[in-house]
């Protein structure tokens, strides 16, 4: 597809994440303490939604961007519903 957003710099951190969650593994595995390794849960998690942001941020500065600047008002609307379905799918999980 053509003007498709990459997140090819995304990985670095994901593989950081997986190193963390690995961790998280093996510290259930020996036995820690119970807030320790909620703690790395945590920093993991606070990660993810680092990636997370970065990839929305990506996806708002080209892709939303780009259909607001040129498309017809259908495809606009399409984005910023798009965007709110976004929104609202967060709150009920988040």
């Amino acid at each position: 597809m053509a003007g498709k957003t990459t997140h090819i710099e995304q990985i670095a951190f994901l593989k950081k994440i997986e190193g963390q969650v690995r961790g998280v593994q093996k510290m259930i595995e020996e036995g820690r303490y119970c807030v320790d390794i909620i703690t790395q849960v945590h920093s993991a998690i606070g990660a993810l939604y680092r990636v997370e942001d970065q990839i929305l941020k990506k996806h708002l500065d080209h892709c939303v961007a780009n259909a607001l600047k040129g498309s017809s008002e259908k495809e606009k609307q399409e984005k910023i519903n798009e965007i709110m379905e976004l929104i609202s799918r967060f709150r009920k999980t988040g």
